[in-house]
């Protein structure tokens, strides 16, 4: 199956998880429901969907987490706070250079991340007021500093965390993120 095939079906897969209600099952905040949304996402196009890499993997000059150690690293990110914005971000961050996953981090961890934040604060990003190359630019530099992540996601914030436009355009823009054209 080509890249693009696997993209259009995993991108029905993430609206078939909100549609479902399959969403409302899925533990927050944690590896196993972060492994849960990867396998709905993913299940049936990879091998490895909802399994932690055993591999090393890089992007650019950027090395994720070494397999060697990614399930303490997991376990670590999973007992950080999650009580402010601030602390949700920073946890996100860290689960990006965690990097669990062979493929399918990021549209995984940003569906991960909006449970974090409906859950704690009653808001989810609408990701597609959020433009690519900006958050790209963040999210490259958010290990050393999350500051221009925080400044970017916030105000993107909303409490119309229900709205299917908002929960669909959003992982529409996720998907976008990571290359996906329609």
């Amino acid at each position: 199956m080509r890249t693009q095939e696997i993209d259009g079906k995993s991108l029905e897969n993430a609206k078939a998880l909100f549609t479902s209600g399959r969403i409302n099952e899925i533990e927050v905040g944690t590896v196993k429901g972060l492994r849960d949304i990867h396998k709905a996402l993913f299940g049936g196009l990879y091998d490895f969907a909802g399994e932690i890499r055993t591999l090393n993997i890089a992007k650019g000059n950027f090395r994720f987490a070494n397999c060697l150690y990614l399930n303490e690293v997991l376990k670590a990110v999973e007992k950080m706070p999650e009580n402010s914005f601030e602390e949700i971000i920073a946890k996100y961050v860290e689960m990006n250079v965690a990097h669990p996953f062979m493929e399918g981090n990021g549209r995984s961890a940003r569906i991960w991340l909006d449970m974090i934040l409906k859950k704690r604060l009653g808001k989810v990003v609408d990701w597609a007021q959020i433009d690519k190359a900006d958050y790209l630019q963040a999210m490259e530099r958010s290990p050393v500093n999350d500051l221009e992540l925080r400044f970017l996601i916030e105000p993107n914030l909303t409490d119309r965390v229900d709205d299917r436009q908002i929960i669909f355009e959003g992982i529409e823009q996720s998907y976008y993120y990571e290359g996906y054209e329609k």
